[in-house]
């Protein structure tokens, strides 16, 4: 099975070291590529500092509710592992809304649950599967739907279907919860399934391949598709490709669930970077990108009339004195807009960047080691009063209060260990009874 990226101690995860040229975007006026330096962060370690120095960690509380973390699974060995998986499936926890601890509440068996999303009311849990033949359907993964009980946060099955593209990679459930997309990296496409009244997964109503390569004959071969999502007002579709070095644009008729490409049908990012994950300010007026290979985050500003892009600048996600193997991974905005992270498997650290509100463009606040190695996902809790990052080759969540007028990190100790976490997914507040 090929998976959907490098990690250290992969073959595959060639590093690139990209130069200043590269590391200028394609976007929007091609002068733009010359006019606007890269951002040079200034940093005080090359290794991240266990807590990040300082914080205003005011103990604040967090409503407590059900996570829903997915895994890789036995016997397979994650990308970038060390030894095979003693996962099951899906994970169900309790979070602790005063010390971001999680008890564990339900396992459910399902193979390589490597992406879990909600509906938006949370009353449906979409967890794919990232394999390359579902139930006997050749070249797709699968994508499985569970109903949640509202009363102990417990997941039943409701049905599945194949994704009909290879290795699904992301999933994501529109804002009107009628229909789950999914991006199938070996497959060279993005999906839409329709949402049942009982919450069950109808067959692909959709099909969108894409196509090219990118110039890293070993990893961009192809269009590996990564994640897919909407924009702030839900009137445009993202989807990052690693394989082309593109984030591919729609519009969503969300009458009948459908894309359709735009006018201008890409968004162009650094040669040989591999787009993995995007985010938008809640505002909708700045957009920002991830490179898992070029271990940089892109803020945009962003026309949301038009779902167009324009290049501001180009951050490192790691200390300039860093001289290791490092691939980047998730990237999350946090709710208040403030703030945005990202995830570095290597140097294992969280990485954390001021949001000017006022031009979009970012200033690295720090670095904070996740405690742990691989840290392939992280999220954080939607009053934005936690970060949740998980180990992938540590078996553990470590839970950071994040600090209300900072942004600093501070861990709380109260570290979960669980097989194998790399996506995470939250219920509704638990109402006292």
């Amino acid at each position: 099975m090929t998976a959907p990226d490098a990690q250290p101690n992969d073959p595959r995860g060639n590093e690139i070291r990209l130069s200043r040229r590269q590391l200028l975007p394609l976007v929007g006026v091609a002068a733009l590529a010359s006019a606007f330096p890269i951002g040079s962060a200034s940093a005080q370690q090359s290794a991240p500092a266990a807590g990040g120095g300082a914080a205003d960690d005011t103990g604040a509380v967090a409503p407590s509710r059900y996570v829903y973390v997915g895994t890789y699974t036995a016997p397979h060995t994650a990308p970038g592992g060390t030894q095979p998986s003693t996962a099951v499936g899906v994970y169900v926890f309790k979070l602790d809304g005063q010390t971001g601890g999680l008890s564990q509440v339900q396992v459910v068996a399902l193979e390589n649950p490597s992406w879990v999303t909600l509906d938006p009311q949370g009353r449906y849990l979409y967890a794919i599967s990232e394999v390359d033949t579902w139930k006997g359907t050749a070249n797709s993964g699968g994508i499985t739907a569970y109903a949640i009980d509202a009363n102990t946060g417990m997941l039943t099955a409701v049905n599945d279907q194949p994704t009909m593209g290879a290795i699904a990679a992301h999933a994501i459930v529109d804002p009107a919860g009628k229909y789950v997309l999914v991006a199938n990296y070996n497959g060279s496409n993005f999906v839409v399934l329709p949402i049942q009244p009982n919450g069950g997964l109808g067959p692909v109503s959709q099909v969108v391949t894409v196509s090219g390569t990118g110039p890293d004959a070993s990893r961009q071969e192809m269009p590996h598709p990564h994640q897919i999502q909407f924009d702030p007002a839900a009137k445009f579709v993202f989807g990052n490709d690693l394989g082309t070095d593109k984030v591919w644009v729609w519009t969503f008729d969300a009458a009948q669930g459908k894309l359709s490409p735009t006018p201008l049908p890409a968004i162009q990012v650094a040669s040989g970077s591999g787009p993995r994950h995007s985010a938008f300010h809640p505002t909708g007026k700045s957009m920002y990108v991830i490179a898992e290979m070029g271990s940089a985050v892109s803020a945009f500003s962003y026309d949301a009339t038009k779902g167009q892009a324009i290049w501001l600048q180009t951050l490192s996600t790691l200390p300039p004195d860093f001289r290791g193997t490092s691939t980047c991974a998730e990237l999350i905005m946090h709710p208040s807009g403030r703030w945005l992270y990202g995830s570095n498997r290597g140097h294992d650290s969280t990485v954390g960047y001021a949001v000017d509100q006022a031009t979009g463009r970012l200033t690295v606040i720090d670095w904070w080691s996740t405690q742990g190695m691989v840290p392939r996902g992280f999220t954080i809790e939607p009053s934005g009063t936690f970060l949740l990052a998980g180990n992938q080759n540590s078996d553990s969540v470590v839970p950071f209060r994040i600090g209300q007028d900072s942004g600093r990190l501070t861990p709380t100790g109260a570290v979960t260990n669980t097989p194998v976490p790399v996506t995470f997914g939250f219920g509704r507040p638990i109402t006292a009874k």
